[in-house]
């Protein structure tokens, strides 16, 4: 799960982590207030959207010379003006693909004096099975730039979980920022307190570009973003709450109702499927015989007949579809459950286009036969290979 700015720079704040002041707006009068309580005479008006690069990005209702989702305003006035700007308008980003987002909410905060700019985040590093602190000199709008042509200016340091974070580790931040004196001591406090609350959020991703250094001399998150493990947010209801789906694809939103796993992806071809490995072959497979999944769904091992009407429904719901392809294992699963559920959901949205289901496992030949009565024209396939091949190839006859 993801967090807009302002929220992210809140969980901060509790940490003890120096934050510019700042007030969230959903509106140009509460971003005229927001200015108002803040010391100026400088401020900065910020899109919230879910996703990076809003600096550089573009409105799609403005012209090309008007300026990013994050603009300096030096006056209570000018705040107004980017804030009319702003809110209800589609900012599209590096990160949000052409279609971009429509923003809803804005951020106001105090102007800063930056000296200098760093880039400092967090990660579950997969491959190490330890969380990794990756930083650079480099901070700024430009920081993708400089992981693809200077990757040399970036530096990861690994925390082993078993001792967790040591002074050794601060250190190690602070020297790969190149500080010294009381702004290395200030890197190293920070680290440590960006750890406690990765670990402490059960955090995915928390990412700060910009750190800035002052003219003041002081470390300050100027920029953050942060995701969650959405496995433990259970453990978090206070950050359950900061959810924004509007934010999020409907079908997404939908989808975690039934606990579905969903991604919509830009394929034709429907995938529903139990388990993320079968899931992930069932789309190797479409692929390799010449098509593209439109989705990944993995139903899970103990899904019911509602669950599994849920899911077809979602998959459905995409105009993208042109064909479904179901591939089931009934381990745990039973292939019964998944038909019934199928004839349901498919008599349920009238059903258009093509339909090929494999089965395999616990309750098989019930599951078939709930098929082949149905009165739908289900396509039978004996394993994956086949059900592949038939799906691509009603596709393409549909086209």
């Amino acid at each position: 799960m993801n967090i807009h700015e302002y929220q992210a720079k809140t969980l901060l704040a509790t940490y003890g982590i120096g934050i510019p002041s700042g007030v969230p707006a959903l509106s140009v009068e509460e971003a005229v207030e927001a200015a108002k309580t803040l010391p100026g005479p400088l401020y900065v008006v910020k899109a919230q959207i879910h996703a990076g690069g809003r600096g550089k990005g573009k409105f799609k209702e403005l012209g090309p010379d008007a300026k990013g989702g994050v603009r300096l305003a030096k006056s209570v006035e000018e705040v107004e003006a980017a804030a009319k700007e702003m809110l209800g308008n589609t900012l599209v980003t590096v990160q949000t693909g052409d279609a971009g987002k429509q923003v809803n909410r804005l951020y106001v905060t105090d102007g800063v004096d930056i000296a200098k700019e760093y880039y400092l985040s967090m990660l579950v590093d997969r491959a190490t099975g330890r969380i990794a602190m990756v930083v650079s000199t480099e901070g700024g709008m430009d920081i993708e730039t400089v992981a693809h042509e200077t990757p040399e200016k970036i530096t990861t340091i690994t925390i082993d979980p078993a001792t967790g974070f040591m002074p050794h580790h601060g250190r190690a931040v602070a020297a790969a920022l190149k500080l010294e004196g009381q702004l290395a001591k200030a890197a190293q406090k920070l680290s440590k307190q960006l750890y406690e609350a990765f670990l402490a959020l059960d955090c995915e991703m928390l990412e700060i570009n910009p750190l800035v250094e002052t003219e003041s001399g002081e470390l300050l998150v100027l920029d953050t973003k942060m995701s969650f493990d959405g496995n433990a947010l259970y453990r978090h209801p206070d950050v359950e709450e900061m959810r924004d789906e509007t934010e999020e694809d409907p079908a997404e939103v939908e989808a975690s109702k039934y606990d579905l796993a969903y991604i919509k992806l830009d394929g034709s071809i429907g995938c529903m499927v139990n388990g993320a490995g079968l899931a992930m072959a069932t789309m190797d497979i479409i692929k390799l015989n010449g098509a593209f999944p439109a989705n990944f769904l993995d139903v899970g091992g103990g899904a019911t007949r509602e669950k599994v009407t849920a899911a077809f429904k979602i998959i459905l719901s995409d105009p993208a579809v042109e064909g479904i392809l179901v591939n089931i294992f009934g381990g745990i699963m039973r292939c019964d459950v998944i038909a019934d559920g199928i004839v349901a959901a498919a008599k349920d949205v009238n059903l258009s286009v093509p339909l090929v289901v494999r089965l395999e496992g616990t309750n098989v030949q019930k599951g078939k036969d709930i098929l082949a009565n149905s009165g739908l024209p289900i396509i039978a396939a004996d394993d994956l290979g086949d059900a592949a091949k038939k799906i691509v190839a009603q596709v393409k006859q549909a086209a």
